[in-house]
């Protein structure tokens, strides 16, 4: 018969072995630059690779794994950072546009991350209008935020959105200082989840004086298409007979010259209209990545800083650290310099995950993910399962080192804006390992009595014209750079009926149909077999 004092000792062992036994959760930093393109990443290779632009970005690609299929499905702001916090697709979560707010109650993923013991937190870019109210912390940017001595929003400093307070510095070293700061008086009885965003390198890019001289003696590499691309695009996105090319976008080179109030043309707006095109078009291109190039500097730079802390406290090893950016940037490609497009430089987003307890060295998965996606995984990897409500899937298997089953063959893309602010028309399209499917509809999708009241009604001219409806097909793996536009080769026939049909089925998944807009539902009726 087993003594009392034994069958304590017996119960304290298994108690312990219970507790050993039990996983501790995960700290989760999820990193995320403005604007940041995979190609000016150097774990991504491409044009930009050979300049080093971000050493310590590359070192924990390198130490972790690298997704370079990660698409966003809509390439802007707002709509895109509502889709990551809600794992739901823009018609879902009600983020169209960057007018729209994203309703408090769907700020899901501090919501369900608390749920499973988390301390939340969020730091830096917001831009989802309404206050994050579902973070036990916040300190975030109003708007787009200052590059220099930035004022943020601070949870418990006030009723928002008079909760001001103010900064002095570059926003990329204040938004670190502040994520080290908050990690220092963090609730350490918990693991954190924390959103540490930059508001670099967003367009209007400003730099840390410090890295003025940086890339100057340096000639950076040009994209073939800055500057010859016969058989790109379509009546969408040139007009008929190319008699669009000065209108629909924003350029590098002085073809973008007609647009309302100012020259948005970066050749014109550094350095005048008298200069010689192809000239202007070269130096516009190194002002114009050299800027961006340096606010990327200055992100990189503060990452090793933080990362140091991390591995200074301890924290490296149980923290699983998430790299990316809201989006891509064309940066010169098909001689365009803004986000907003399908085309891939835009859509496509960097996305490297870091967790040395799971995840191996040097690991590079294809697996085609989209930004629905981050929350439903980063709630697995907490211990918890996704929700019902979202439309997003994890993809906790390949960070596990096991194969995804029934995972989606096509990724859907949205872009709800038309001709407001670098002047792209409204489109969608499905991307598939090989294939690029767009169809250009070419029309807001509110009506122009519901303009009133919205502050780009007043600022540009031709929201309410519609452009011209065109599809354009790619074939990526023969043609990665998008250089010519297949939709009406014959040999891509079949392939574009089953693009079509894989399209239609996407749309009605999703809930993307355009049934509450009757205008757009009818140019896509009268145009799906044109």
């Amino acid at each position: 018969m087993i003594k009392k004092k034994h069958l304590i000792s017996i119960c304290l062992l298994i108690l312990c072995s219970i507790a050993f036994g039990k996983k501790k959760q995960p700290n989760i930093l999820f990193i995320m630059s403005d604007d940041h393109a995979a190609q000016a990443i150097g774990a991504y290779g491409g044009l930009l690779s050979s300049l080093n632009p971000t050493p310590n970005i590359d070192k924990l690609a390198s130490d972790g794994i690298r997704f370079d299929n990660a698409f966003c499905t809509n390439s802007i702001c707002t709509p895109s950072r509502a889709c990551i916090i809600s794992g739901q697709y823009s018609q879902t979560n009600g983020v169209l546009d960057l007018d729209n707010p994203l309703d408090t109650d769907k700020q899901y993923l501090p919501i369900e991350l608390k749920k499973l013991g988390y301390t939340t937190a969020m730091i830096g870019k917001w831009h989802l209008h309404n206050e994050p109210v579902n973070f036990d912390y916040y300190k975030v940017l109003p708007g787009q935020g200052k590059y220099f001595n930035p004022s943020f929003l601070e949870k418990g400093k006030g009723v928002w959105p008079n909760n001001l307070v103010k900064s002095k510095g570059h926003s990329s070293d204040v938004i670190t200082d502040l994520t080290i700061n908050y990690l220092k008086n963090r609730d350490q009885s918990k693991p954190f989840f924390l959103m540490h965003h930059y508001k670099a390198p967003h367009d209007m890019f400003e730099n840390a004086p410090r890295y003025d001289d940086y890339l100057k003696d340096v000639e950076i590499p040009e994209p073939a298409s800055l500057y010859n691309q016969p058989f790109w695009g379509s009546e969408g996105t040139r007009g008929k007979n190319d008699s669009l090319i000065h209108y629909i976008g924003t350029s590098v080179s002085p073809r973008h010259n007609v647009h309302h109030k100012k020259s948005t043309n970066y050749t014109n707006r550094f350095f005048g209209d008298s200069i010689d095109a192809k000239l202007g078009t070269h130096l516009a291109y190194q002002k114009y990545l050299k800027d961006y190039l340096r606010c990327v500097k200055g992100v990189d730079d503060n990452l090793g800083r933080l990362f140091d802390y991390l591995k200074k406290e301890g924290l490296w090893e149980n923290t699983i650290i998430i790299y990316t950016g809201d989006q891509g940037m064309m940066l010169g490609a098909h001689d365009l310099i803004d986000k907003r497009w399908m085309y891939e430089e835009a859509m496509r987003m960097p996305f490297i995950v870091h967790y040395p307890e799971l995840i191996e060295k040097e690991q590079v998965s294809d697996l085609l993910i989209n930004n629905t996606d981050y929350a439903p995984t980063m709630i697995e990897l907490a211990g918890g399962t996704t929700p019902d409500y979202m439309q997003g899937h994890s993809f906790i298997n390949t960070l596990e080192g096991k194969p995804e089953q029934d995972w989606r063959e096509a990724t859907y893309y949205r872009y709800w804006m038309h001709i407001i602010h670098h002047y792209v028309p409204a489109h969608f399209g499905i991307r598939t390992k090989q294939y690029k499917l767009m169809f250009f509809y070419g029309a807001h999708y509110m009506p122009k009595e519901e303009f009133k009241g919205h502050y780009w009604a007043t600022q540009y001219e031709g929201i309410d014209r519609e452009t011209p409806h065109s599809w354009e097909l790619y074939d990526l793996k023969n043609d990665p750079n998008e250089l010519h536009n297949r939709y009406k080769d014959p040999n891509y026939k079949e392939i574009i009926k089953q693009l079509k049909k894989q399209l239609l089925d996407k749309r009605k998944a999703l809930n993307e149909t355009d049934k509450n807009y009757p205008k757009i539902e009818k140019i896509i009726e009268e145009n799906w077999d044109n």
